[in-house]
């Protein structure tokens, strides 16, 4: 029986390990495939709620690190000690103990309550805090396959790309974000801040996040959604006061218009792109697709895969399927001149 036991905690312990890996390996994965200078990685955690989750997980792996190590060595005495077959005697036989059957009920039960009331604890501090009047609100909504933020209080609307401030605490501006999902169950996951939250048809979520440093900050879709799951990514740009300030100023303006892209927005206007997408201060009004006020300020396109340049626009435009097999975007049949005509008028909405 406690033969059988130490087995089995050791086999838990080893499926604990291997998950711990799995995940760092495709964070890693992710963060080589993603961009040169953020990362996504579970053991740099750079907000209030991820910290605090790294902390209970530290204990947790502790707590059972400490009986793997206790098991195994356990079984290793006992291998090498009785390895010898020499002697065909049965050994003297003892039949229970009172001392061991109290141990190995107490010591469980006192493990399994501090786990519980740590783990109780983070929970409640992650998903009830007291909101301040500072903080930022902002609406996710999740599609196959890109993000779509909304930004209420101050009527702006955008896509894949995140800003925020940095918080700190002299001066804290969490942003709390709710969770909606436009067609099938999704996940938002960026692990340097906080835990994975599903989002779910016809149920809103929240969640909250407080980044201590500014910079790139690199997340995924963790909910298979659909063919194109895997390149579903998040990119936060947590921003000082002043450039969270700018970013916010250039985004509330309409977008840009160039005289010499002219005949670009015309056929943009034309054609089926403005049933999709909507560009403040002209006829398109489209709510599938992602807003295109602003294109040329994101730093990549396709929910974060390619760097958003003319080259790649084009060949978003021509064939969506080659950068994103399964995208939603269908191809316009445009020819060249027509593609080179709108590439040329999204690339003056600034």
């Amino acid at each position: 029986m406690i033969l059988n036991y130490m087995v089995q905690s050791s086999r838990r312990l080893q499926i604990l390990v291997l998950g711990i890996f799995l995940h760092l390996g495709a964070a890693n994965i992710f963060a080589q495939n993603s961009s040169p200078t953020g990362h996504m990685n579970i053991f740099s955690p750079s907000s209030t709620p991820a910290i605090q989750i790294s902390h209970l997980a530290i204990l947790v792996f502790a707590i059972t690190g400490a009986i793997f190590l206790f098991v195994a060595s356990l079984l290793g005495h006992v291998i090498f000690r009785y390895r010898s077959r020499e002697a065909e005697t049965e050994p003297p036989q003892v039949y229970g103990s009172s001392q061991i059957e109290l141990a190995w009920t107490v010591i469980p039960v006192l493990i399994v309550i501090v786990l519980f009331l740590a783990t109780a604890r983070i929970i409640f501090a992650v998903q009830d805090p007291m909101k301040p009047r500072s903080a930022l609100d902002v609406t996710v909504i999740g599609h196959q396959f890109w993000w779509e933020f909304r930004y209420p209080m101050l009527g702006i609307v955008t896509a894949n790309e995140l800003h925020i401030p940095v918080s700190s605490g002299n001066h804290p501006v969490p942003t709390y974000l709710k969770l909606m999902s436009a067609d099938v169950d999704h996940s938002f996951w960026v692990p340097q801040l906080a835990g994975k939250t599903d989002l779910i048809p016809n149920r809103v979520n929240e969640m909250w996040i407080d980044p201590l440093q500014t910079g790139l900050y690199l997340g995924q879709c963790a909910q298979f959604c659909g063919m194109e799951h895997a390149k579903m990514l998040i990119r936060v740009y947590v921003d000082t006061p002043e450039q969270f300030s700018e970013w916010t100023h250039n985004q509330q303006q309409p977008g840009r218009q160039d005289a010499e892209a002219a005949l670009g927005r015309q056929i943009f206007e034309t054609e089926s792109c403005m049933n999709c997408h909507t560009i403040k201060g002209t006829a398109a009004t489209g709510r599938f697709g992602p807003d295109l006020t602003h294109l040329m300020s994101r730093a990549t396109i396709a929910s974060g895969i390619v760097p958003n340049n003319r080259a790649n626009l084009s060949d978003w435009i021509k064939n969506p399927d080659h950068l994103k097999k399964g995208s939603l975007m269908p191809a316009m049949q445009l020819n060249d001149d027509q593609i080179g005509a709108v590439v040329a008028y999204l690339s003056t909405l600034q």
